[in-house]
């Protein structure tokens, strides 16, 4: 078994003061395309897997059925900061279905939006279930549920929301889930390896090229997040940033402990990526240095180096560091 890779350094100074290790596998169809550590680790992909869980909303007729716009599709994928738009959106698809917040089982979750949080404090406002970075995915997933005439506790594993879900995650992934776990959002979140998740993401890339149903809801659901950045993530989030940086049509999606895939739809490759320790940073400089590595991105864009190779301050602002790709992950 392959051992975890560097994926990423910290420099302070002339010295490496840190480095993240990790995995990260680059597939089409036919398989790896290239590797870093050991593409059979297996992991919970965490919101990464959210444009999965979302296709039986797409195959089952539901979105058809409801109406659902392309910026909902998107919505649906989304780990959002809770901005106002992300809320409102929420809120709105809610009331469509004759539902409310409290019909919601994600939780209630600050927002991340610095704005809204600062007002919400200043008014005494408590977070509730709309703020959930996952309000866009339960949204779906009670959408589903109601064309299923399911009963209301849909984030139960054995739920037929989640027992299509998981399905579609077996499909995409070609091979069976060894377990898993429970989400931040109460949503159980299917285990696999780096190959196969990335395969997974393959399949989204290469969607057009098939006509099947499954497949026609991978291209509609890749199309929805890089048609709506801003609905999938937020102002100044890596997802949206990077997605609105590429020099073609991508699909990013972050995930919890340091996951991150991207769907390269013109070239039919899909990304996957975990960051060992969890950490946020590797991840984000990870998945722009691919991006960077294959061409979709122009490294000297700001909005790339931002993630790619940003600056480490102290607090009275003077550079002390940069977090840098590891050697090899950069260039080919």
């Amino acid at each position: 078994m392959a051992h975890a890779a560097p994926l990423a350094e910290i420099h302070r100074g002339p010295f490496a003061e840190s480095v993240h290790l990790g995995h990260a596998v680059i597939s089409d169809m036919n398989g790896v395309v290239e590797a870093w550590g050991d593409p059979d680790y297996v992991t919970l992909p965490r919101s990464s897997a959210k444009m999965i869980q979302a296709l039986p909303l797409i195959t089952s007729g539901a979105a058809k059925s409801y109406g659902l716009t392309q910026r909902q599709l998107g919505f649906a994928c989304a780990s959002h900061q809770g901005a106002p738009i992300h809320v409102e959106a929420a809120a709105a698809w809610l009331n469509d279905l004759g539902l409310s917040e409290s019909d919601l089982r994600c939780g209630p979750q600050p927002s991340r939006d610095k704005h809204l949080k600062l007002q919400m404090i200043r008014d005494g406002e408590r977070p509730c279930q709309l703020h959930n970075n996952c309000s866009g995915k339960h949204a779906g997933f009670l959408t589903l549920s109601q064309h299923l005439g399911a009963g209301t506790e849909y984030t139960d594993p054995d739920h037929p929301v989640q027992i299509a879900g998981k399905e579609a995650f077996e499909t995409v992934t070609d091979r069976d889930s060894p377990g898993f776990g429970i989400d931040g959002c109460s949503a159980p979140n299917y285990a696999t390896s780096m190959r196969a998740m990335a395969r997974s993401m393959a399949f989204f890339a290469s969607a057009t090229q098939r006509e099947d149903s499954l497949s026609q809801a991978a291209a509609t659901l890749t199309e929805a997040m890089y048609c709506h950045p801003e609905m999938v993530a937020g102002e100044g989030r890596a997802c949206t940033l990077l997605m609105r940086a590429a020099k073609e049509p991508v699909a990013l999606k972050t995930g919890a402990e340091g996951y991150f895939v991207g769907i390269l739809p013109k070239r039919g490759l899909g990304i996957a990526l975990k960051a060992a320790d969890g950490a946020t940073r590797a991840a984000e400089c990870a998945i722009a240095a691919l991006l960077v590595r294959l061409g979709v991105a122009d490294r000297a864009h700001p909005d790339v180096q931002r993630f790619l190779e940003p600056q480490i301050r102290n607090w009275r602002g003077i550079v002390t560091g940069q977090i840098k790709p590891a050697p090899g992950l950069l260039a080919q």
